[in-house]
């Protein structure tokens, strides 16, 4: 049986995250499993820090959208990295014809004073260019079937994506107002859903959820919550109890020591082992006890709640692959042609 698809329509999917969360990895994973199926998918990052090239191993990202994978059964993975000056530059062309004057502020600082002053025009210029890749077109049909953005942590991404708000005070008639009314309209609707990554911990649970409120204040569409690095658990409920409780017995566990030949069978070693044994059961029942509370925070939201293993491994490519594979068997990825 077929998972249903989770956000059919959406062709923007933003991804946020508290920082150390692994808000990068699971962007590039989505990509990848959104690639599906001979599609195509732009990732992007407005951060500048080159964390995509890291992932996919390839050289830092120029100003330039270039393939940096395949993606499962022929799709493609197209990436950029926005940088605002160059997203500035672009914009004086596209709606002035002005590059050659635009590439002369930038020699003067101009841009940069501009951005400065007036940062809610550089959330514009970077949410803008996400904007253009969704409605861009190729011979009647849309150049990439999905856009994934690598956004700012949860702490700000309302305030980064509310661009009309913040652009209020600065420009309320004219074409930055225009651009930004533009780039709202897209962003609050059906064709967008802000992905919000979290680990099962009491401050990047806490942060998820406040992110979810400011978003629906600020009537931006929430998505999905990827919890990542999700450990399962190696005891059954009946012996994560008695690990909890200080029950579990002592004497099967020093008889199941020996016959693992681990230690020397003098009756100090072996207890050392024992004892160790039942201090890691009991930690890892406590871990996964909070764990299951902070999961039950999340899912009192009424959002989907979708699940990445922890690889302790470390992330390569191989990996990517493999939790882009387990975001599509949980329905978020290339709906099935």
């Amino acid at each position: 049986m077929t998972t249903p698809r989770l956000f059919p329509g959406v062709r923007l999917h933003v991804v946020t995250g508290k920082g150390g969360t692994g808000k990068t990895t699971v962007a590039a994973a989505l990509a990848l499993a959104l690639a599906a199926e001979g599609r195509r998918t732009l990732l992007m990052e407005v951060e500048g820090r080159q964390g995509i090239s890291q992932l996919f191993d390839t050289p830092p990202l120029p100003y330039e959208e270039r393939r940096v994978a395949r993606g499962p059964g022929g799709g493609e993975v197209h990436a950029l990295a926005v940088d605002p000056e160059a997203a500035l530059l672009e914009y004086l062309e596209l709606f002035y014809n002005l590059r050659r004057a635009g590439s002369a502020l930038s020699r003067l600082g101009a841009i940069d004073f501009a951005t400065t002053i007036a940062p809610g025009v550089r959330d514009v210029l970077l949410t803008g260019k996400a904007i253009e890749s969704v409605k861009r077109t190729e011979d009647g049909r849309a150049r990439y079937d999905a856009v994934v953005m690598d956004a700012p942590p949860t702490g700000r991404i309302a305030r980064f994506l509310n661009v009309n708000s913040e652009v209020a005070g600065v420009a309320r008639m004219g074409p930055i107002h225009s651009q930004a009314n533009s780039v709202m309209a897209v962003i609050r609707s059906p064709r967008t859903a802000v992905h919000l990554v979290t680990l099962l911990e009491e401050m990047p649970v806490q942060e998820t959820l406040d992110g979810i409120g400011e978003l629906e204040t600020a009537d931006l569409p929430v998505g999905a919550i990827l919890v990542n690095a999700d450990r399962p658990a190696v005891l059954t409920s009946a012996q994560q109890r008695a690990a909890l409780a200080g029950e579990l017995d002592a004497v099967a566990l020093a008889g199941a020591v020996q016959a693992a030949d681990v230690v020397t069978p003098r009756r100090a070693a072996v207890a050392a082992v024992v004892d160790a044994l039942l201090d890691e059961a009991r930690d890892h029942a406590e871990r996964v006890a909070l764990a299951e509370q902070e999961r039950a925070r999340l899912l009192e939201v009424g959002r989907p709640v979708l699940s990445l293993p922890h690889i302790p491994t470390g992330i390569d490519l191989g990996c990517l692959y493999e939790l882009a594979e387990d975001l599509r068997v949980q329905g978020l990825g290339a709906e099935p042609r």
